[in-house]
Formats: C-alpha cells, sequence, structure tokens
C-alpha cells in the first residue's frame, strides 16, 4: 500500500512539469532497465534477441515522447 502511494504522489508531482505519456514511457524504460539485468543475472534468463528488441522499440519512443519538449 505504501509503495501504491508513493507512486500516486510521485506521478501528481511529476504530471506538473511532464505529460502523462511521458511519465509512461520514463516508467516503461526504468522497468527495462533495471529488469532486464535482474532477469539475466538472478533469474538465470539467457539474453535475447527480443530483449534488444524491445529496448531499441522504448528509446525510439523516448526520442517521439520527448521530441521538441522544453526542460
Amino acid at each position: 500500500m505504501s509503495e501504491y502511494l508513493r507512486r500516486v504522489f510521485a506521478n501528481r508531482v511529476g504530471h506538473t512539469t511532464l505529460s502523462v505519456g511521458q511519465l509512461t514511457i520514463i516508467q516503461k524504460t526504468t522497468t527495462l532497465s533495471v529488469f532486464v539485468p535482474f532477469a539475466w543475472v538472478y533469474l538465470k534468463e539467457p539474453p535475447r534477441l527480443g530483449f534488444l528488441w524491445a529496448g531499441l522499440y522504448v528509446c525510439g519512443a523516448l526520442s517521439f515522447v520527448f521530441r521538441g519538449a522544453h526542460a
């Protein structure tokens, strides 16, 4: 429950400067960058080409969502 409350608060704070789409893509990027190495090291999941493609698609989504965004 506390994790949910922190996430909702972070989304409300983040939404003041970023759009919902930008927050979503940041969340997906963070999830992939943490979970894929965890799957390789801890779960002994062999690296697959699909992981690479997923990472490239998310990087492409980042570039499209933040294109023209002002910091």
